[in-house]
């Protein structure tokens, strides 16, 4: 049997982790809620305490919660910096103990045995950790017993000193059919789950439900696994005399930059961003910071864009310290090496983005990306050529708007003298006159209603392609409300 009365456990939730990371910034004494979209609904996914005062819960649809409240305040959710927030939080409870790890989305775990007499007792760390983040204004709610499932249980569950075994069986973190299924076998509580033979819940149930059971009562180890740290990727030089010039710099530069590629190229990463700072013999530093285009981690690539900033660096007295470090890292998958060692065609590319960015910022350098919507007019946004494509972007050849049925130029437009419902046999474009020899049509096109500042009320729209006579092939619709025919792009 596991002997785990002797560890302290100390479990941390944030009930309201996600409103209260946004309420930190922009705080509101009304009801509040983030929402996140689940199908073709917005749910609410995080309130506040008044939003659930009058009566509004998790999961519930925005309308249905709008009809209810309709003073209530949103905003969109974004699990992503919320899982950040939590991150920080994380670094922040390991003041109390070296083992920390994270508990599921809103919570964390302590192993805090040994700890606890650092801080004058259970009781005075349990009171510590309350009022600090009472402070940082957050709710939290804690459990501390001799296993991680019990300590989850108290913090979830218990009002009060309640003991574990009077607790509910959801507290044994159960999916809610196996929780429903034990109440009503009259299985409501733990004592009575932990009371019942074994051999028959273990057929009816499986494995897991006293795999729960063990773990919460200390007859099964549970660890808690502390978070790695990330790697950091920084190197530094201390000189044993100051330099000054920029080919000694650079000297410097390079035999920093071979070994932090080499890490990099150890873990499968690239360097988006680079610093490199010159410290004078004066302590003065003289921070240079890079943008790279693309994750790069070759060297003989990276140095020569650090030339030109490092020649108007002020080494006043000279320099006795250089410190390289990579502060934005990208995943980067290897190269098949061979006989051809040149730079690929996106290599040159983001070489050349990467020095003119130098001069004028990388964000001036935009180039055109496609987005999710099936208005012509907004299916591109401009966006600075060093981001990375969206996924909604790389699955944009595999949905049904492939860029054999969009124009390769797109233009305001323009209207054109022609009548009927039916693409015109004869019309003028331009000042030219055309000849339609094949219509392929129509696709109907309606504004999106759900986007209120779509920029497009014209109503429905019919799509043809006409294929001219004169060799050109235009992008012609009709409008049926307004009845009336207009170019808007031109296929190659």
């Amino acid at each position: 049997m596991f002997d785990g009365m002797n560890r302290r456990i100390i479990c941390l939730w944030f009930p309201r982790l996600a409103t209260e990371r946004v309420l930190r910034t922009c705080p509101t004494d009304g009801p509040f809620a983030l929402t996140l979209r689940h199908g073709n609904a917005e749910r609410l996914y995080c309130l506040n305490p008044r939003a659930e005062a009058v009566g509004l819960c998790r999961d519930m649809s925005l309308a249905d919660a709008r009809a209810y409240c309709p003073d209530l305040l949103t905003g969109p959710a974004r699990p992503d910096l919320d899982v950040r927030f939590l991150g920080t939080l994380r670094r922040w409870a390991m003041r109390y103990c070296p083992w920390v790890g994270f508990e599921g989305r809103d919570g964390l775990v302590l192993d805090a045995t040994g700890s606890t007499h650092l801080w004058g007792g259970e009781a005075a760390l349990l009171d510590d950790l309350r009022g600090r983040a009472a402070q940082a204004g957050l709710t939290l709610r804690l459990g501390l017993a001799g296993t991680r499932g019990a300590a989850w249980a108290l913090a979830h569950y218990a009002q009060g000193d309640e003991p574990l075994e009077a607790l509910p069986v959801a507290a044994l973190r159960l999916d809610g059919k196996t929780d429903i299924a034990l109440q009503r076998l009259g299985l409501s509580r733990i004592g009575d789950l932990a009371a019942t033979a074994r051999a028959p819940l273990a057929r009816r149930f499986g494995p897991d439900l006293l795999a729960r059971l063990d773990q919460a009562l200390g007859q099964m180890p549970e660890p808690v696994v502390p978070q790695p740290d990330p790697p950091r990727y920084a190197l530094r030089m201390t000189l044993p005399e100051p330099i000054g010039l920029t080919r000694d710099v650079m000297g410097v530069t390079a035999r920093l930059l071979d070994p932090l590629c080499a890490r990099l190229d150890r873990d499968d990463m690239g360097a988006r961003m680079l610093i490199l700072s010159l410290r004078r013999i004066d302590r003065a530093s003289h921070p240079i910071t890079l943008r790279l285009a693309g994750p790069m981690r070759d060297p003989a690539r990276i140095l020569p864009l650090f030339e030109r900033d490092i020649e108007a660096a002020d080494a006043g007295f000279g320099i006795d310290q250089i410190r390289l470090e990579a502060a934005v890292v990208e995943p980067l998958t290897a190269r098949q090496t061979g006989i051809d060692t040149k730079a690929s065609g996106q290599e040159r590319l983001d070489d050349l983005i990467t020095r003119i960015g130098t001069r004028i910022g990388l964000d001036n350098i935009q180039c055109f990306r496609p987005a999710d919507s099936h208005i012509p007019e907004q299916a591109f946004c401009l966006v600075p050529a060093t981001l990375s494509l969206p996924a909604a972007a790389s699955a944009w050849t595999r949905s049904g708007l492939r860029p054999g049925l969009r124009p390769l130029r797109l233009f305001p437009p323009e209207p054109i003298s022609a009548s009927g419902r039916q693409p015109p046999a004869r019309f003028r474009w331009r000042r030219m006159s055309f000849t339609a020899a094949r219509a392929i049509g129509p696709e109907r096109i309606a504004p999106e209603w759900w986007a209120p500042n779509d920029g497009w009320r014209s109503g429905l729209r019919d799509y043809w392609k006409i294929d001219t006579r004169e060799g050109r092939r235009l992008w012609l619709f009709h409008t049926p409300q307004h009845p009336g025919w207009f170019v808007q792009g031109e296929f190659a």
